[in-house]
């Protein structure tokens, strides 16, 4: 019995269950190959794509100067933002206080009812009637016309608070500059701390691939046993493990970092920096507060805003006085150009408030308000200012003390792995003391890039109270 396959119905072509078979197995076997051939090209391609990417070698100065740039931080371009906004609001108070100069050409053509007017011409002239309606006649005016404030006490205390808010934004500014410059500081040092836990359990994982072999060569000796190769194998797998999750958490802190600086999410950063002990110079609480508030920029610009606050309750306190206001034009008028002739005016006018109808009182008790609302401000920031001062030398002074120790520790712990390493390899003892040794190391370097860690960030915390973290890291 024979199986066709048909083409029509006149040619039929009979093909046997052996060549069937073979031609079946020929594309099975050409699929898969095919497949894996296209997933090893796009495997190269991506590899590719990842080693052309370049390297950005960072420092953390270069990070703080790269995000202090005009189009670094989102935070530093909108504080460059609030300084042109209130740049252009203390013209707009000055503009009160200069000469107000207008021009304008007029050409019209009129008629006039004079009765409207009250306008009668009587002449006793037998049958003369004055004339109620009249035109129409034409007039051609060019005129300059000026005004400027001769004495106006509240317009000037209003652009003397406009120019104590510019100076508040500026202030401002730097203040969001120490702020970013203290952001950036931090996601480097996170970044830092990422590194150092990568490096440090890589040195556990070669440890721990030491302790493994060693446990190997014990039980093909006959000194040791397979519940000790098990126990290295699962040391080894767990320091494996960490190494992938500290690796993940590496490319999270530089991408945070990315993010701080106004960098595409899309580089890669190599730190150049190091987690180190470095010392500062020692001083009392009272030298640091007293340097803080004279270096603390957004303490300049609480003051500032108090000063505004209280140059605006003057403004509205002098509504009451007179103003002077200086006038005057000159021009030419006719029925034509032909025709104009020069004339003037010019004099000067005094304005004095009666009765508003409370508007001023009311403007008054606002603006009170709102000057005895910075001065509570102003009280509260010095105050949290030697809070954060006092934490800040204390939480230095323990990071230092916890570098200490953590060195010390770490010492230790590695020549309780050196010492234990030696007994297991002679076959004093068996793999739980190399084991447990090995745990405290891991913990001892932990403790130490925690230390380290925690110091550095310390110090740009105080740096940071202080007024001078930019200063202290450059």
């Amino acid at each position: 019995m024979s199986h066709q396959l048909r083409s029509g119905q006149n040619n039929p072509r009979v093909i046997s269950p052996r060549r069937l078979r073979l031609f079946m197995s020929l594309i099975l076997a050409l699929v898969p190959t095919t497949f894996w051939s296209q997933a090893g090209v796009t495997d190269k391609a991506q590899e590719g794509q990842s080693q052309t990417r370049a390297t950005l070698p960072l420092s953390l100065k270069q990070a703080i100067d790269m995000a202090l740039a005009p189009q670094g931080n989102v935070r530093v371009q909108l504080a460059a933002e609030l300084i042109r906004q209130a740049e252009a609001r203390s013209v707009q108070s000055r503009a009160a206080l200069l000469p107000n100069l207008d021009s304008s050409v007029t050409q019209q053509s009129q008629t006039r009812n004079l009765a409207a007017f009250g306008i009668r011409i009587v002449i006793p002239i037998p049958g003369f009637v004055s004339p109620e309606f009249v035109g129409p006649f034409n007039t051609f005016d060019a005129r300059a016309t000026l005004s400027q404030r001769v004495f106006d006490l509240s317009s000037i205390r209003r652009f003397q608070a406009s120019r104590a808010g510019l100076q508040s934004s500026r202030m401002e500014k730097e203040s969001t500059d120490d702020q970013v410059a203290n952001q950036v500081a931090r996601a480097y040092l996170t970044g830092l701390r990422a590194e150092a836990r990568v490096e440090a359990t890589r040195a556990d994982v070669t440890l721990g691939e030491t302790l493994l072999k060693l446990a190997q060569d014990q039980k093909t000796a006959g000194t040791g046993t397979g519940i000790e190769v098990t126990r290295a194998q699962v040391q080894l797998a767990n320091e494996r493990q960490r190494l992938l999750v500290d690796e993940n958490e590496r490319r999270e802190a530089h991408l945070q970092l990315l993010r701080a600086i106004g960098l595409k999410l899309d580089g890669v950063l190599q730190l150049t920096d190091k987690l180190m002990g470095l010392s500062i110079e020692r001083m009392t609480p009272e030298q640091a507060l007293s340097e803080a508030l004279e270096s603390r920029s957004d303490f300049k610009a609480q003051q500032q805003q108090e000063q505004s606050a209280q140059l605006n309750y003057s403004a509205a306190r002098w509504e009451r006085l007179p103003s002077v206001v200086g006038f005057g034009d000159y021009g030419t008028i006719g029925s034509g150009i032909g025709h104009a002739i020069p004339t003037r005016t010019y004099g000067v006018s005094v304005r004095v408030p009666v009765f508003d109808g409370g508007r001023r009182d009311a403007l008054r008790s606002e603006s009170l308000s709102q000057f005895r609302q910075e001065q509570i401000k102003t009280k509260d920031l010095r105050e949290q200012i030697e809070l954060e001062v006092r934490v800040g030398l204390d939480r230095l002074a323990s990071a230092e003390q916890q570098v200490k120790v953590a060195e010390e520790g770490l010492e230790l712990a590695q020549g309780e792995v050196a010492q234990a390493q030696r007994r297991y390899q002679s076959g004093l003892t068996g793999s739980i003391e190399a084991t447990d040794a090995q745990a405290r190391l891991e913990r001892a370097r932990d403790n130490q890039i925690v230390a380290l860690f925690n110091y550095n960030l310390a110090r740009v915390d105080l740096g940071q109270a202080m007024g001078n973290v930019r200063r202290m890291i450059r």
